[in-house]
């Protein structure tokens, strides 16, 4: 097993690594639409997707893997309203479909409005 690190991404806000690589599959934490430069959140589900998609791409690329890898998503929302909008950015970098689940939940840390994770091949 092979932790993941990149300056490319938000840094762990916690107990936890950015991804891991074991067995040929790359597995990313869950990545909040934040700019990984300044940590600092834009305003709107448009532009934290556009956020939260390229970081996740971030560490996928730093663990071997890239969008067209995946295998599936867990996407995390914190109000079911911006599902269209999240779609429409989404759809722009997951362009292989993979699995997905997508959840509205209480809160998300910062306050933020989307959070995705990934698991894809290598």
């Amino acid at each position: 097993m092979k932790e993941i690190r990149t300056a490319d991404a938000p840094a762990a806000i916690g107990p936890y690594a950015q991804g891991y690589v074991s067995k040929g599959f790359v597995f990313t934490s869950g990545q909040i639409g934040v700019d990984p430069k300044t940590g600092e959140a834009p305003e709107g589900i448009e532009a934290q997707a556009e956020f939260s998609c390229r970081n996740v791409g971030a560490v996928l690329k730093a663990g071997g893997s890239d969008y067209d890898k995946v295998i599936k998503t867990t996407c995390f929302l914190a109000d079911m309203k911006d599902f269209a909008a999240f779609n429409e950015v989404y759809a722009k970098y997951f362009t292989g479909k993979p699995a997905r689940s997508c959840v509205a939940v209480k809160t998300l840390p910062k306050g933020l409005l989307c959070e995705i994770e990934a698991v894809a091949e290598e």
